[in-house]
């Protein structure tokens, strides 16, 4: 399954190379190319997101319909993760509090590609940790790995031990979808949380 997402994932950044090169990560961060602050186009005929079925903090289950009539931001990462993922989280809960009032047309969702570890009791303790919106995520391997594969996500072990303490290797990207769940922007990683918000007021503001 992850050698599926892994090949999907390949063939997106080559379609993307263009714009913004090749650029998977292994714990340095992605390279960044100068893009606008309005988030990195997707070349047409590249599909992004999709249909997910996930079980959230509280054991319930949600899919992509649970959202409709909110704009979500996604991003996929996981609990154990010591720097990346923290920091963006940081960023789109900081992006949001700029915003003001426009938040609260926003759902921040945070997915995980570590399911093995990241229960829901296990992200209910993490996600609040950063904000009371941020909704977690996870599910079974096969459902990660769906959801993973409809955003294009790359992910996998960064060792082949079967111990417990491990890191994953993952692409890094923050994700806007519509109100009526398509995909409207990709921003990169490092992207500042005033540049986040001033994308976010000007995709919310043009409907898309």
């Amino acid at each position: 399954m992850l050698k599926t997402i892994r090949y999907a994932a390949f063939a997106v950044i080559a379609a993307l190379a263009v714009v913004w090169g090749v650029v998977w990560w292994r714990g340095g961060g992605i390279a960044q190319f100068g893009l606008d602050n309005l988030g990195i186009s997707v070349p047409g005929g590249v599909s992004v997101g999709g249909p997910f079925t996930l079980v959230d903090t509280t054991g319930a289950t949600v899919t992509d319909a649970t959202f409709r009539g909110r704009w979500m931001l996604v991003y996929f990462g996981y609990t154990y993760c010591p720097d990346v993922c923290p920091t963006e989280l940081q960023t789109v809960v900081a992006a949001l509090d700029t915003i003001g009032p426009l938040a609260e047309r926003i759902v921040p969702v945070f997915i995980t590609i570590d399911p093995e570890r990241d229960t829901p009791a296990a992200l209910a303790e993490y996600v609040k940790l950063f904000d009371d919106r941020l909704v977690g995520l996870t599910g079974t391997k096969d459902q990660v790995a769906a959801a993973a594969r409809a955003y294009r996500v790359y992910y996998a072990r960064a060792n082949a031990t079967s111990t417990t303490a491990y890191l994953m290797d993952h692409s890094s990207f923050i994700y806007l979808i519509g109100p009526d769940g398509a995909f409207r922007a990709l921003f990169r990683q490092g992207m500042s949380a005033t540049d986040l918000a001033d994308a976010l007021k000007a995709r919310l503001a043009a409907g898309g």
